[in-house]
């Protein structure tokens, strides 16, 4: 069980949070989980979730898992990253409130300060969304 709050492990306050919990972390993989509430920030009027806050929902994944890999180290406050690329972005559909996300963040390779990441996000066993993206540490 990992138990750092996720404020500890993310920049990203409300009203633009966009995951709730990491839950597993093993290697360079890691799962989070969200659950789409009628305040999001990121919401349509239909009250699906737009498909830049799947995206937005993704990159804070991954922050997440860079940051409990940085908190486990001594590092006390999460480090910014910046989307620098999205690629192969498939959005199959956007979830809707009440639903939660489930988000596998896997680390495919790290060369100076640009990390690659691919995200699968699901709500249950249906796949919603994948992409590939590109993440800096640099401004």
């Amino acid at each position: 069980m990992i138990s750092f709050e996720i404020t500890r492990l993310i920049p990203q306050r409300e009203p633009i949070l966009m995951v709730d919990r990491l839950e597993r972390v093993e290697g360079d993989s890691a799962g989070t989980l969200f659950c789409i509430r009628e305040d999001n920030f990121f919401l349509e009027a239909d009250g699906r979730l737009a498909e830049i806050g799947v995206i937005e929902h993704i990159a804070q994944s991954a922050s997440a898992l860079f940051g409990y890999k940085a908190a486990l180290a001594g590092v006390s406050e999460p480090e910014v990253r910046y989307i620098g690329e999205v690629k192969k972005f498939r959005c199959y559909r956007c979830p809707a409130v009440g639903e939660t996300l489930h988000t596998v963040i896997t680390v495919e390779m790290e060369v100076e300060g640009i990390t690659l990441v691919h995200g699968e996000t699901r709500v249950g066993s249906e796949l919603i969304a994948e992409t590939q993206m590109k993440l800096s540490d640099k401004t």
